[in-house]
């Protein structure tokens, strides 16, 4: 069963790809499809499988021979391994639907903003009703929780970008931060959002820490935040009760 479930996540990571790619060009997801980039001629379905094409092609287009993204295998890579980990932890259950979904569009968000500084409304508002879908149809006995978690995620991300500002006298955080904890903490609940957060957060701690000893970052730098999040939610599902059990132990 877990490989059905990377094999639906190869097939799903490939049209995030479409979408990584289509939505901050504003173009359609549907048609036409699937082409090179750089010479713009149509892939043929046979060089469109995912993962398996781009190592038999070499990473290169067949037409023109350029150079083909690594994101395209990675992206697909990391989508199947993100909802084969979420089936071994929940199985086939609400919170593995719920998860998958979450995940689904923290891919996509997560390379967008990472590339172009940008979290899309157009991937936000649709991951928050899909949210508030699940919640009411399979989870309706647990709304509070997951009500406190989107205000609070969403409430601490403001507090900081209104902080950042004063501070810093600049932005240092956008609302499209902001609108992912209210997203997450919808899916999560109170008050695993917070433990989300704290995780991203630690993340990206040791991502400029390690930026600025090896001189790839400098003090004033801006990075987009989002990946780090999508990244901590990420762990937290997956990693996070085994990771606040073994802390808890230490004490």
């Amino acid at each position: 069963m877990v490989f059905l479930v990377a094999i639906l996540g190869l097939i799903l990571g490939s049209f995030l790809n479409v979408v990584i790619y289509r939505l901050p060009r504003g173009l359609s997801l549907v048609a036409p499809r699937s082409y090179c980039p750089v010479c713009g001629k149509p892939i043929k379905f046979y060089d469109n499988v995912p993962l398996i094409s781009y190592f038999l092609l070499r990473g290169r287009c067949r037409e023109c021979g350029a150079r083909i993204s690594w994101r395209y295998p990675f992206v697909e890579g990391i989508t199947a391994l993100c909802l084969a980990l979420l089936f071994l932890k929940y199985g086939l259950s609400i919170k593995w639907i719920m998860y998958s979904v979450l995940t689904l569009f923290l891919i996509p968000i997560s390379f967008i903003d990472a590339e172009r500084g940008l979290i899309l409304n157009k991937l936000t508002i649709p991951c928050f009703i899909f949210g508030i879908f699940l919640v009411l149809i399979f989870q309706i006995e647990m709304w509070k929780s997951f009500l406190f978690g989107a205000l609070a995620g969403g409430g601490i991300m403001l507090a900081i970008a209104i902080a950042g500002k004063l501070l810093f006298k600049k932005e240092s955080l956008g609302m499209g931060d902001v609108k992912l904890l209210v997203i997450i903490g919808t899916y999560v609940g109170f008050p695993h959002v917070l433990i989300s957060l704290f995780f991203g957060t630690l993340v990206a701690a040791i991502f400029i820490l390690w930026g600025i000893i090896f001189k790839r970052l400098r003090f004033g730098n801006t990075i987009p935040f989002g990946p780090f999040i999508a990244i901590g939610t990420l762990v937290y599902l997956v990693w996070g009760g085994t990771i606040l059990n073994w802390y808890a132990g230490l004490f």
